[in-house]
């Protein structure tokens, strides 16, 4: 057996839980407990070799995800543990104008069942008219909207999100829902909409194992009354969004929640290119588009009348909104808060998981936090890292 096949067999113990944690990839998650853990290799007895050991903690990335089939402007920002993998990105769909581009993804921990989910808008649309509900029944589509009347978010993510996102899960059984009336103004819905919120806790299996998520979403509705020869009520346009999940192995999902939040606190929307997709989502509603060649050179001259909005000027923007803030916010009541610190790379103050009192970063934009006072990640690491102090 080669030397390094050696160290990946090597039990090493949660400093939570005190399970045994094989030393895969370099930030962990404990699959007894759900505890995030970071792991540190130093040199063996003698110098012989590699010692892993495991310390409690985050070792979070910077990750951009770019619209390289559209505008070829960067769509939003994040941080990502270290070791995960991403898959998505934006779909653009003319059939659609109404809502041309929509972001799914998927970011998760190949080591484990921990996953972060983020699925597409869908828009709706529903006329109360008598010879609307004729003319367009349910489940018809007008201009790449599906006919559907109005509902609530925990309705709609009972009869649309679950059935068309974990409908073919085996097992499925919802174990928990909740009203969440004050999401959407936390995620920043459009105050011109009536709107709701909810979230529901699934189980499945999958793999082999028991797998707990829980699914978010919140509910717009524009409506626009008319009156006609054939009675009132007009065409009312509604969006299911904001969707988004995470899960983990069931009975850690709540553990694993701290890991969880940081991802969803971090994600930062591009306010370039979501300006550039309402012009297109304008244009294309005038129809003035047709192909999505013709949307790509839109997003460039719209790129190009921004100039004037420097590179410098676009990062003080992600530095100070925040999207996602609040997001996590009724995860769960075991979520710790957060800690600000400041970056001496970037030379600004930051926002890290809270309750760890160290928190570490290299000039790669990665960040370290932990509760272990004597962790040190410059001991046999080739990058250059740097305590911060908590501000």
């Amino acid at each position: 057996m080669a030397e390094g096949e050696e160290v990946r067999a090597v039990a090493l113990q949660c400093p939570h839980c005190g399970a045994d944690v094989p030393p895969v990839g370099e930030q962990i998650v404990c699959q007894y407990c759900g505890s995030a853990l970071v792991l540190v290799r130093r040199p063996g007895p003698g110098g012989q070799g590699d010692r892993p050991i495991v310390v409690n903690g985050m070792r979070l990335k910077p990750f951009s995800c770019r619209d390289d089939g559209g505008t070829g402007l960067e769509v939003f920002r994040m941080l990502t543990p270290v070791g995960w993998e991403f898959r998505g990105g934006v779909t653009w769909s003319l059939d659609n104008p109404g809502m041309p581009a929509t972001v799914a993804f998927a970011l998760w921990n190949p080591n484990g069942a921990e996953a972060f989910e983020v699925f597409p808008n869908i828009n709706f649309v529903w006329n109360s008219n008598p010879l609307g509900m004729l003319l367009s029944p349910t489940g018809h589509k007008s201009f790449g909207m599906e006919m559907r009347a109005p509902m609530g978010a925990p309705q709609m993510l009972r009869e649309i999100a679950l059935p068309r996102y974990r409908g073919q899960m085996p097992g499925l059984q919802v174990i928990r829902e909740e009203h969440l009336p004050d999401l959407p103004r936390q995620l920043g819905a459009s105050a011109q909409a009536q709107t709701d919120g909810a979230k529901v806790r699934i189980q499945y299996d999958w793999g082999g194992h028991r797998l707990e998520e829980e699914v978010c979403g919140v509910v717009e509705v524009f409506t626009m009354p008319t009156t006609s020869l054939f009675g009132g009520g007009g065409p009312t346009v509604w969006l299911a969004d904001f969707l988004f999940s995470f899960r983990a192995y069931a009975g850690r999902l709540d553990a694993t929640a701290d890991l969880f939040r940081q991802v969803g606190r971090s994600l930062k929307l591009n306010p370039h290119w979501r300006a550039a997709v309402e012009q297109i989502t304008t244009q294309l509603c005038q129809g003035q588009i047709r192909h999505i060649r013709q949307i790509g050179q839109m997003g460039q001259q719209y790129a190009q009348t921004m100039s004037d909005i420097r590179e410098s000027r676009l990062d003080d923007w992600y530095a100070n909104q925040a999207v996602m803030d609040g997001i996590m916010e009724d995860v769960s009541q075991t979520i710790r808060g957060v800690d600000a610190y400041y970056d001496p790379y970037k030379e600004q103050e930051v926002e890290l998981p809270g309750g760890y009192g160290h928190a570490w970063t290299n000039d790669l934009g990665e960040y370290i936090v932990t509760d272990n006072p004597n962790f040190n990640p410059n001991l046999e690491s080739n990058l250059s890292w740097q305590e911060m102090p908590q501000q």
